[in-house]
């Protein structure tokens, strides 16, 4: 026999056992699955889950114009590197001069790939504090070298009329 219960607001409860009782939100979203690319969350909306961060399915346009704006700057000091490298400079970084060394002109190559897988990972993990204190310190240093590169060419130029 099947009898129906009423709670006080009137409403059935007879298919309360049949629910799952497993809560979706103990397990956070991984950061690469289905709903990277088909998902709708881009936002938290709990404070303790904005404070904790963790992984989105869509990410903000601002986020997105500050990665393409560190991947010009990226492109702007290979190609401003270039130039100082023909005018008698020398890569200050050890680890670019070596690979500038093996490479020779193609060491862009290995510059670009590195600089947008990580930006890849910083996206996924944008949601987190600490991550997007470093997508603003990289675009701040990157702004620092490109400027200091562009100083650099133009004390040459300045110094070395033709």
């Amino acid at each position: 026999m099947h009898v129906q219960s009423y709670n006080s607001g009137g409403f059935i409860l007879d298919n309360l056992d049949r629910r799952s009782l497993r809560d979706r939100r103990k397990q956070p979203t991984p950061g690469l699955s289905r709903f990277t690319f088909l998902g709708q969350r881009r936002t938290f909306r709990r404070k303790a889950d904005q404070e904790r961060g963790g992984y989105i399915d869509r990410y903000n346009t601002g986020l997105f114009l500050l990665l393409i704006f560190i991947i010009g700057l990226n492109i702007l000091d290979t190609v401003l590197t270039m130039m100082i490298m023909e005018y008698g400079g020398w890569e200050l970084n050890p680890i670019a001069r070596s690979i500038i060394e093996i490479y020779g002109d193609r060491f862009w190559i290995w510059k670009f790939t590195i600089v947008s897988i990580s930006l890849v990972l910083l996206c996924l993990h944008s949601k987190f504090r600490r991550i997007q204190t470093i997508i603003i310190a990289a675009c701040s240093v990157y702004a620092g070298v490109v400027l200091y590169q562009i100083s650099l060419i133009i004390h040459y130029l300045i110094a070395n009329p033709r």
